[in-house]
């Protein structure tokens, strides 16, 4: 198969993989739905007296199990893939998608064989669904490094694949409907590993793809003999230990490049952890917390509910729309010539504020629109949390990937998401804080996270100081000369 044939193989099926599988976790409120109508946990609702006297079904013991899966879900999704970061590192492509195949493909099972009577299935499910899909994320983020100018692009359009495949738990509460069983629609979803075990084989390399590539850079299994390079990277797209460790990033050499620790300490690290936990804290609140929100905007009406849902669900599926823009954003400086004496690191750190800006902006539009409980504003609230999510997951690897340096990639990456996740577990507390001191009103919570959301307009404003820093060093090292 000629080389770039294969490349652009690789490129369509991450795209679809990440689509279609890797993220399918944060459909969950469509999903809920669904496992709402099959009674699970139902045993937890309990009847209870309105402010007139009427009986009514009081079911938020079980919105609360059901954000709690969700909680742990999101929580696993994120702090595991600190281990697995390592994993990828040391161990390179086919063990790690090795690995994660086998967790999606028993997270789906569980989820298939579950029922009302072994709802508590649902824990262990998710979060192997959830972990599962960040490594087919995860190995897919390198395939960028196989197109050069345009790696940050194809890194955040993984990212917004990534997003839109929450969609897919829409798709399984549609056919529901139409009367197609949770467990027929798992286990299709089951059956898929196949193709995933034979794209970890034939379309992705055996270690890790280099940046820069060698000449003649080969990888994936072959009939045929794979022509030698000067590099030595062979079929499989083994090379030399030095080569093939590179993942992620720029031409930086090896004796300048900072050690794990140094990165760990840097301020870089600590704002941009900042930068990401902040934002992720409100997506994951907001979508752990969707179904119950609408049931109040809507005063407990299921076919208004479902008519949201379904609206939050098809926004998911743009996320792969909005994420390249970010990475244009974030590209935008290559087609230019590079001022004299700048690095190609710095051109890429300067790239990106307007990105890590833009993002933060985001943030505070969605969290803004989504504190106000007017039911209609609520589909602008859906635009917006796809828009910022696409680019938030995309501007997080793509930043990661030109600010450290790549042999650190996979360990910097999973430590700024293990640690985004621990922050994460404030959204459980708050749920319980709405549903028990605040009688159901999340109005203080929402203004809360608000306020807390305008930290992350530091890490962009850092950044164009460091760059404005060595812009002037480099204009006093020229004058002095």
């Amino acid at each position: 198969m000629p080389l770039s044939v294969r490349r652009c193989l690789t490129f369509a099926t991450g795209l679809v993989e990440c689509l279609c599988f890797a993220g399918v976790v944060f459909g969950w409120a469509s999903l809920v739905f669904v496992l709402k109508e099959d009674h699970y946990f139902s045993s937890l609702c309990v009847n209870a007296t309105g402010l007139n006297g009427t009986q009514t079904l009081d079911c938020s013991a079980q919105d609360e199990q059901f954000s709690l899966i969700f909680t742990i879900a999101s929580f696993m999704n994120n702090f595991l893939t600190l281990p697995n970061g390592f994993l990828f590192d040391r161990f390179g492509t086919t063990v790690t998608r090795l690995y994660g195949i086998f967790l999606y493909t028993t997270g789906t099972l569980m989820v298939a064989f579950s029922s009302s009577a072994l709802a508590y299935l649902l824990f262990p499910a998710l979060s192997f669904l959830a972990v599962g899909g960040i490594l087919f994320l995860m190995t897919n983020m390198q395939v960028g490094n196989l197109f050069g100018s345009r790696r940050s692009t194809i890194i955040t359009l993984y990212n917004g694949a990534f997003d839109s495949s929450s969609a897919l738990f829409l798709i399984i509460k549609l056919l529901h409907e139409s009367g197609v069983s949770l467990r027929a629609a798992f286990l299709f979803l089951s059956a898929c590993s196949v193709v995933h075990i034979l794209r970890t084989f034939f379309l992705l390399p055996r270690n890790l793809i280099p940046y820069p590539l060698p000449d003649r850079y080969t990888y994936g299994v072959s009939c045929g003999k794979s022509e030698a390079a000067s590099t030595e990277v062979a079929t499989n797209g083994q090379a030399h230990p030095a080569a093939e460790e590179t993942p992620l990033t720029k031409n930086a050499p090896v004796k300048q490049e900072k050690t794990f620790r140094e990165c760990l300490l840097s301020r870089f690290f600590i704002w941009h952890l900042v930068w990401l936990s902040v934002m992720q804290l409100r997506h994951y609140l907001f979508i752990g917390t969707l179904n119950p929100m609408l049931l109040r905007l809507t005063e407990g009406e299921a076919s208004l509910v479902s008519q949201y849902t379904n609206a939050f669900a098809i926004t998911q599926l743009c996320g792969v729309l909005c994420a390249p823009w970010n990475g244009l954003i974030m590209d935008r400086h290559k087609s230019k010539p590079q001022a004299a004496g700048e690095s190609g690191q710095e051109a890429d750190l300067r790239a990106s504020v307007l990105s890590l800006f833009l993002t933060a902006l985001q943030c505070v539009l969605f969290s803004l629109c989504a504190s106000t409980p007017y039911l209609p504003l609520q589909y602008l609230t859906f635009v917006l949390q796809v828009l910022n999510r696409s680019f938030l997951y995309g501007g997080n690897a793509a930043f990661i990937s030109v600010a450290f340096p790549s042999c650190h990639f996979g360990k910097m990456y999973g430590l700024v998401m293990a640690l985004s996740a621990v922050f994460s577990l404030l959204q459980y507390p708050c749920f319980a804080l709405v549903k028990g001191a605040l009688g159901g009103d999340p109005l203080y919570v929402n203004v809360g996270l608000t306020l807390l959301s305008l930290l992350a307009f530091i890490h962009p404003f850092f950044v164009y100081l460091h760059c404005r820093n060595l812009a002037s060093e480099r204009a006093r090292s020229k004058a002095s000369s």
